[in-house]
């Protein structure tokens, strides 16, 4: 608003404003002016709704449960050649992945479970706390204080240990209630059953049904209560596995493996991710073990087999050897001889790397094909040594064979033997190929939440929500916001008045007053107390304008009505009638709202012998007309609340009567409910002269006046203009639409 300084009254314009640009009936562009202006007039709103979130997001990262994190670091290196199809494998480049495989390993039930039952994870106790604030309380260690007293909740430095809990199958996964007792505890079951009662340090048992619990330990007053949840094996499993996440460190094939642990308990997160890599290595470790152990046991089984081939072979030589007397072989036979048991001993070895590769791959491997056509070869050379000793006499092709059957099966008897104590060896010393590089180490600060990210998230949705908010309300609120919106559906503005916080403060003083002091009729008149208000500034130009309204009119009765209640109509009625009867006019105020009026309480007056009643015929109408304390300014209450007002409206004595009243009177007020409300007003219009539409600024639709409008005209009631009220200088609107507004002091 801008001032020019001086001490002359306050001057209002006629229309009040007038548009920087102007909005087309029924056009529906965003004008980002208005949005930026909304924007500004409720920025401690925005400000407030902001604060508010974020107080709310820090209040949530207090209470919120911590979670921390611990991580370990294990290897998986590749093991060297230990077998003869290790050999070739490693030759042919066949290498085995590792990394895939050992993480399917880790999140195995094998592994997990395992763990999981070594850290006693099927036991869940949980305390009993607050709803909202949660373990919040115990965190903080807040200590219980003599009104919680009794009461099931959990403190802070309150505390049970349960060293172990056996349940029967139909209690797996329910949830029972452990209460501190005087003396000892007891459990309910879940229906609230007392199932037994027990002492700390004391193992106590149940039969119907069965349940077994030894509690080491309890720190706690009676009438505290904890959870208590036997989990089943999976249940336990898939807990612990839910927290748990293995991922390879580096992009490549590398065999370091990364193991992340999550929980709210920072020492149950450490102990339990040292378990698992305790037991994948003592796997691992045995893993390796078993392949020593299952060659042993089958090299136990060959052994005595062998043997006795040994003697039998060696039995037969003998016996034939004796028979013909100690017969000696030539040197080609022993070279062809030799030539054989080196054969034969090679295709014995093949044989034993065949039965490990059968148990690891199929014969179209190619390390297994590489190997059959080994042993073809082989077989191919045996025969053409066979078909070469075919040539030589009967009794040096027998000896030949014997001792080829002796050597060969003494070679395979030692092989059998060395391969033994290998293996043995081997099983002894067996590590494994996992080792632990970093042990679990948990940070003391939690991963979650992550209260200032939680601030920062809730601080911006509250911004965005209240904007939201405020531009919404603000779109779907199509309430009058300039005078040019009303003179585009054809209505004239004759004046809009400002919103005047004075009369806000007197509306209030009327509501409740209890001030019995005040003996002045007029005492709560916003133009009698404030008289350079610029509400009243602008009501004195309506005065004006009025004059030029009236000049083709009936009569001198002017009827002010509107779309709906509560938005100033009364205000418009007594304060234009004051300054009227300031001007020198005899001017009389009627409250024709028979049903809800309330003008008598502007007056501090009683709304009995009113108009009600003149219409009835039950007081005459000079009777019924008081005098204010303001010269030339009178009024009619609108008498006690009748069950047909409109037919008493109807009737020809409310038209004489403003006929008889209008000679004494220059003018003739008449506050009317809102026409789209009741039929009265179109009533009262048919008997006034003039007719005026208040609207409200940002609360009365353009649509609605113009249906009000339309109403009156349907019932022959033609209006001569329209009042805006209560407009307010808003940076929506000096954005907008424009504002103009001037005064002069």
């Amino acid at each position: 608003m801008n001032s020019l300084s001086s001490n002359s009254p306050v001057l209002q314009t006629g229309s009040g404003s007038a548009p920087a640009s102007s909005m087309p009936p029924g056009e529906e562009n965003i004008d980002l002016g208005r949005m930026l202006g909304m924007l500004v007039d409720n920025k401690w709103k925005i400000v407030f709704i902001t604060l508010l979130f974020g107080v709310g997001g820090a209040i949530y990262s207090l209470l919120a449960t911590p979670i921390y994190q611990g991580d370990a670091l294990v290897q998986v290196e590749k093991t060297g050649p230990r077998t003869g199809a290790d050999e070739v494998a490693a030759m042919l480049l066949q290498e085995e992945p590792i990394t895939g495989a050992q993480i399917e390993i880790l999140q195995s039930r094998l592994i997990v479970g395992q763990a999981a039952n070594q850290q006693n994870l099927d036991i869940s106790v949980t305390p009993v706390v607050f709803p909202v604030i949660g373990n919040a309380l115990i965190r903080y260690d807040i200590t219980r204080p003599d009104f919680a007293q009794g009461r099931p909740e959990i403190w802070g430095g309150e505390s049970i240990f349960v060293e172990s809990l056996s349940v029967a199958p139909e209690l797996v996964n329910k949830s029972l209630t452990l209460e501190i007792m005087e003396g000892g505890y007891r459990i309910l079951g879940p229906e609230g059953e007392e199932l037994l009662f027990g002492r700390a340090g004391e193992r106590s048992e149940s039969n119907n049904p069965w349940l077994e619990i030894y509690v080491s330990e309890i720190q706690a007053p009676a009438g505290a209560q904890f959870s208590l949840r036997k989990r089943s094996q999976q249940a336990t499993i898939d807990y612990l596995r839910s927290r748990f996440v293995v991922a390879q460190k580096g992009e490549r094939d590398t065999g370091v493996l990364q193991l992340v642990l999550t929980g709210p308990d920072i020492n149950e997160v450490e102990s339990s991710l040292n378990a698992i890599t305790e037991v994948y290595l003592a796997q691992n470790i045995a893993r390796q073990a078993a392949e020593a152990e299952n060659s042993l046991q089958f090299l136990d089984e060959q052994l005595p087999n062998v043997r006795e081939q040994l003697v039998e072979a060696e039995n037969r030589l003998n016996a034939y050897r004796m028979e013909q007397e100690s017969v000696d072989l030539t040197e080609e036979t022993r070279n062809m001889l030799t030539g054989m048991v080196d054969i034969e001993s090679r295709l014995n070895d093949l044989e034993m790397q065949e039965s490990e590769l059968s148990r690891r791959f199929t014969p179209n491997h190619p390390v297994y094909a590489a190997l059959l056509e080994k042993r073809a070869q082989l077989e191919r050379e045996r025969a053409n040594l066979e078909q070469r000793t075919s040539n030589l006499p009967e009794t040096q092709q027998q000896i030949l064979r014997m001792t080829r059957d002796v050597e060969v099966t003494q070679q395979i008897y030692v092989q059998l033997l060395n391969r033994m104590q290998e293996l043995n060896i081997a099983k002894a010393a067996t590590v494994g190929n996992v080792r632990i590089i970093d042990f679990a180490m948990t940070r003391s600060s939690p991963i979650k939440p992550k209260s200032a990210l939680i601030v920062i998230i809730c601080l911006l949705v509250g911004c965005l929500l209240a904007v939201s908010w405020i531009l919404l309300r603000g779109f779907l609120s199509k309430g009058v916001e300039n005078a040019e919106q009303l003179e585009d559906i054809g209505l004239p503005v004759y004046a809009t008045v400002p919103r005047s916080a004075d009369q806000m403060k007197l509306v209030k003083r009327i509501k409740y007053r209890n001030n019995k002091t005040s003996q002045h009729a007029i005492g709560s008149f916003l133009a009698k107390l404030y008289p350079t208000d610029m509400a009243v500034e602008a009501i004195r130009g309506l005065r004006t304008s009025l004059h030029f309204a009236m000049m083709d009119a009936r009569n001198n009765a002017i009827m002010i009505t509107g779309p709906s209640p509560g938005i100033g109509k009364s205000f418009v009625t007594i304060n234009l009638a004051f300054v009227c009867a300031q001007a020198g006019q005899r001017v009389l105020v009627i409250d024709a709202d028979m049903r809800k009026g309330n003008m008598h309480f502007t007056f501090n007056d009683k709304s009995e012998n009113g108009l009600s009643e003149v219409l009835s015929g039950k007081l005459a109408a000079e009777k019924a007309i008081r005098r204010s304390d303001v010269p030339g300014m009178h009024y009619m209450t609108r008498g006690v609340a009748p069950p047909n007002p409109s037919e008493l409206l109807m009737r020809h004595s409310f038209a004489e009567m403003i006929g008889e009243v209008g000679k004494n009177y220059d003018l003739v007020l008449i506050d009317t409910p809102p026409i789209l409300a009741v039929t009265d007003a179109s009533i009262i219009g048919k008997v006034a002269g003039t007719s005026l539409l208040v609207a409200r600024f940002g609360v009365n639709p353009v649509r609605e006046v113009k249906v009000a409008a339309r109403r009156l005209a349907n019932t022959g009631v033609h209006v001569q203009g329209c009042i805006l009220n209560a407009i307010e200088k808003t940076a929506a609107i000096s954005y907008g639409y424009g504002y103009y507004s001037y005064s002069y002091k």
